[in-house]
């Protein structure tokens, strides 16, 4: 009833997941990238954050000292030099916490979608710059109620997290009025870094569920009917119709060649039931008995019927039956491993059947 309907019921085939992906449909959180980047820079901050200090308040006590009047022209080049140093200490001291955030946003991306270049995705898109196109992603009805649902628990999360982080200094807050301005301006910043950072892993969290929302989602919009499954496999192997018929027009002429060589055989070595090969040896063209026609199971019971009806000796020889049947092909002249079997069997046809022994096999 499903497929009568089309209703999208079977997972998506490798083949469709590489179009997707190739179109730019990939699992994909922005808010994870965001929540990990808000993440990674207050660690980093708070791991490298004094030497960056250090290093603009260097910084700004020669900005202040250049500008200063006591400073005359004769000490304005050692400034300057000094001045580039201090530039020089601030890129020192930032370029750790720049390079680990680079990273971290590099290694999200890549566990997300993989390294994949998509050169379509970067096409300029007119379209995309229409301002009520934006408010409709936003509160229309192309928004899901689960993206909805993480919008409000964002927003209650948030606020109990950042309650929880100002909670138990609300009374050292209150008394900051009595405290000097550097022990403020640090009470300040110590809040302020427990928040952010409460705040970053709740958002963190949060992403986590949307990406594994994204992919459930993107793994159900791929799936494929029934019917699209069969078009896509015909597709990648051919139409099965198409294949049927070659395969009955290969026995059709498999068969008559059979009725045409089997007849000529000298003797059709048997298993009996199993396996059945025709040998046919001349000693004036061959230098070895040949194959002309082997089978197995049904093929191999229609070989004994022409045989039998074109009079050919039929001899039971299980082992010599099965080795020729999967050592020798059709039209090949048996190996020398053969030769003293099956030099045998032919003397002892030609016996029974009156005819002059061959020549010695070569």
């Amino acid at each position: 009833m499903a497929e009568e309907y089309g209703e999208k019921t079977e997972a998506p085939t490798p083949r469709r997941r590489q179009e997707a992906r190739e179109q730019g449909q990939i699992a994909r959180s922005q808010d994870l990238t965001a929540a990990a980047m808000i993440v990674a820079a207050l660690l980093l901050l708070n791991a490298f954050g004094q030497d960056l200090v250090k290093a603009l308040r260097a910084l700004l006590a020669e900005t202040l000292s250049l500008r200063s009047p006591a400073a005359g022209p004769a000490a304005t080049g050692p400034a300057l030099e000094e001045l580039v140093r201090s530039l020089a200490q601030v890129v020192k001291a930032a370029l750790p916490f720049l390079v680990g955030l680079t990273l971290v946003i590099v290694v999200v991306n890549l566990l997300q979608v993989g390294l994949h270049l998509n050169l379509n995705r970067l096409q300029p898109n007119l379209g995309a710059l229409n301002p009520f196109k934006g408010v409709g992603k936003l509160f229309g009805k192309g928004r899901s109620p689960v993206q909805g649902l993480m919008a409000v628990l964002k927003l209650v999360l948030i606020g109990a997290v950042a309650y929880s982080a100002l909670h138990g200094r609300l009374e050292l807050i209150v008394s900051a009025q009595g405290l000097g301005h550097l022990q403020v301006f640090a009470l300040g910043a110590q809040v302020v870094y427990d928040v952010a950072l409460r705040v970053g892993i709740a958002l963190l969290v949060l992403a986590l569920i949307d990406f594994a929302y994204q992919k459930w989602k993107l793994e159900r919009d791929l799936r494929m009917t029934k019917q699209e499954v069969k078009e896509e496999m015909r597709r990648m192997e051919g139409d099965p119709k198409i294949k049927q018929r070659r395969r009955q027009i290969a026995m059709q002429i498999a068969h008559q060649r059979m009725k045409k060589d089997v007849p000529t055989a000298d003797v059709v070595v048997t298993n009996p039931t199993e396996f059945a090969v025709a040998l046919k040896y001349d000693a004036g063209s061959m230098h070895a008995p040949r194959v002309i026609a082997k089978g197995r199971g049904l093929i191999a019971q229609r070989i004994r019927e022409i045989a039998i009806a074109s009079g050919v000796p039929i001899l039971e020889r299980k082992p010599l039956a099965r080795a020729l049947f999967k050592l020798v092909e059709v039209g090949q002249e048996i190996p020398e491993q053969f030769y003293t079997a099956v030099a045998e069997i032919l003397a002892y046809v030609y016996e029974l059947s009156g005819k002059a022994k061959p020549k010695q096999i070569a």
